[in-house]
């Protein structure tokens, strides 16, 4: 036992109104300066991507801030016994690499990661192109500082890795990951994170965000990198949520794409713009204009967080989303148009484990933002 809740306070799920109790739980950190996240153990490295600058400094002055990531390989940022849990974590490395790195989360020994999203995706930001972002679980601040506080359960073990899947090296990737040792109780699942891509969504299909999920648990995210290949309005389609057995038609059923992130009326701004936004839990914060030579199409990096309204499960889920523009009117009725958009979806939940089989993520190509 790692210490924890037999005071009645395991120090997880903290809020404003509990910041002030007491909780044997113990904190940790890992980072380049801290690579176990040992106690007393950071800032001892005295080789590392800081050696050069820090030589006439010593042994604790900054000299591993970062970790270079070879091309074609897979890096293990942490490794921990547990029981315990994530509560932080804190990374940047250049946008070119943000959809040819890999991050996977593995809990308690797991041979598939419950956690298997392109990096940029998991922290909203898709498309390469730096976004601010201002939710409560993911905050991308100035300039490309990745932050993630989804809370992140394991009983047994945790471990995280980076893939990079381009044959180029990384020269440094940044990052620290903030956790505490504590009980973890029955009731706490563990979160999951899956990413998939159409591009271009065949005619008259639907985007499916997720499908063969299986066990109890609850639904608590969906971000989407959206590209438009047709003018004019893109977002007329619905999302759909299909519960425990649901058969062709959902227990929920959204009205609109804007609608579902929380906007309304095409997303338009009064002065005939688009109306970026960023709450905590919900936001349309990028809007990529098209700038009259080579970046000729738009593109859209939107959130929502169920993080008041979770959509629980007991058996299985799946989730839709439909791409639906307008096409001319005939007879004076209007008509909706089936668009082919490229739509990249990362959807996040909790459940108990053990978890169904992720399908296999795009290559390199599938992945490439073109």
């Amino acid at each position: 036992m790692a210490g924890g809740a037999a005071d009645g306070f395991d120090g997880l799920g903290v809020h404003l109104g509990n910041l002030a109790r007491l909780s044997a739980a113990r904190s940790r950190s890992i980072s380049p300066e801290n690579v176990d996240g040992a106690k007393g153990r950071g800032g001892m490295a005295t080789e590392g991507t800081g050696a050069v600058p820090a030589r006439e400094l010593g042994q604790g002055w900054k000299v591993s801030p970062s970790i270079a990531v070879p091309g074609a390989s897979t890096v293990t940022l942490a490794e921990i016994d547990g029981p315990g849990a994530i509560q932080h974590i804190w990374l940047t490395v250049d946008p070119g690499a943000w959809r040819r790195l890999i991050l996977r989360c593995y809990w308690d020994g797991e041979p598939t990661p419950s956690v298997e999203t392109p990096l940029g995706d998991f922290f909203c930001s898709g498309w390469g192109v730096r976004c601010n972002i201002g939710s409560l679980p993911i905050a991308v601040n100035p300039a490309g500082g990745f932050n993630s506080y989804w809370e992140m359960p394991f009983r047994g073990h945790a471990r995280i890795t980076l893939e990079n899947l381009a044959p180029d090296p990384i020269p440094g990737f940044y990052y620290q990951i903030d956790y505490v040792l504590t009980e973890v109780r029955a009731d706490r699942a563990y979160l999951h994170a899956q990413f998939r891509r159409s591009n271009p969504l065949p005619s008259k299909e639907v985007h499916t965000l997720l499908d063969g999920v299986r066990g109890q648990g609850h639904y608590v995210g969906t971000y989407l990198a959206w590209g438009v290949n047709n003018t004019g309005w893109w977002g007329e389609g619905e999302i759909k949520f299909y519960l425990d057995g649901d058969g062709d038609f959902p227990t929920i059923c959204g009205t609109g794409t804007e609608d579902y992130f929380g906007g309304a009326w095409n997303f338009e701004h009064p002065r005939g713009q688009y109306g970026v936004y960023s709450t905590p839990y919900l936001g349309l914060p990028q809007v990529i204009q098209p700038d009259g030579l080579y970046r000729s199409q738009q593109r859209f990096g939107m959130y929502r967080w169920h993080v008041q309204d979770p959509i629980r499960f007991a058996e299985d889920l799946r989730v839709t989303i439909q791409a639906l523009g307008w096409r001319a009117a005939l007879e004076g009725k209007s008509r909706y148009l089936p668009l082919q958009d490229d739509i990249a979806s990362t959807a996040l939940w909790y459940q108990a484990e053990p978890h169904a089989p992720f399908p296999t993520l795009p290559d390199l190509n599938g992945l490439e933002v073109i």
